[in-house]
């Protein structure tokens, strides 16, 4: 396996760390090193990387904002001094969480996560995901999702049988669907392409719902249904 990975990292001390760790590793191809979360972002828009080694405190743009505000298809493995945004990596979804200054040992392991989780895709997605919803796990059938909607804090998840709502972004859900059924349309919608019944002037319905297909999304939308 071959995978393409970036450091966006601003500690110079922790990048030579990351560098010859990663230079051990035959899998592991570094396509990129950054020291400001902006540059890795602009890098990320034109080249297709399967694996970002992030640091979270860096001026500017924090990795924990660039993770919450971008869609990153990447997986990514958090790198930081502060053990407290362990469980905020939980709620984005992130690989692992690598706690400086972390041994060669420690690395290999969260990397072995990442291969596992890429053959795991290979063979087939996952086909449901478990979303945080007040004080539980909720178990939800991607194939079930018909869409769904923002609400200013709030997302609102329509299956067949039931609405769910959860506190978790839509970049967070984007990463955890890895789907290409279940897309984004608008700011506030995803939709499951397999639910949808008409498309009329922008609009996608399903059930009595109208849906907005925004200039944002339109073109990779419209390219990926015809």
């Amino acid at each position: 396996m071959n995978i393409n990975c970036i450091i966006i990292e601003d500690e110079p001390l922790a990048q030579e760390r990351a560098k010859g760790y990663i230079d051990k590793l035959p899998s592991l191809n570094l396509v990129g090193c950054f020291d400001n979360a902006i540059e890795g972002h602009e890098f990320l828009k034109s080249n297709r990387v399967d694996l970002i080694f992030l640091d979270i405190n860096m001026d500017g743009l924090t990795g924990i904002q660039l993770l919450e505000n971008s869609t990153i298809d990447a997986k990514v493995i958090i790198t930081t001094a502060y053990d407290q945004y362990a469980l905020k990596g939980y709620d984005l979804n992130v690989s692992d969480f690598l706690l400086k200054p972390y041994t060669f040992e420690r690395f290999l392991k969260a990397v072995d996560k990442v291969e596992e989780q890429m053959t795991s895709n290979e063979k087939g997605h996952a086909d449901n995901i478990f979303i945080k919803t007040e004080n539980r796990l909720e178990k939800i059938v991607l194939s079930e999702i018909k869409f769904i909607e923002g609400m200013r804090d709030y997302r609102r998840i329509h299956t067949d049988d039931k609405k769910i709502m959860t506190l978790q972004t839509f970049s967070e859900l984007e990463r955890m669907l890895n789907s290409k059924e279940i897309v984004r349309v608008h700011k506030s919608y995803m939709v499951n392409i397999n639910k949808i019944e008409s498309i009329e002037r922008n609009r996608i319905k399903i059930d009595s719902e109208s849906i907005p297909i925004s200039d944002t999304y339109k073109a990779a939308f419209f390219q990926l249904i015809q």
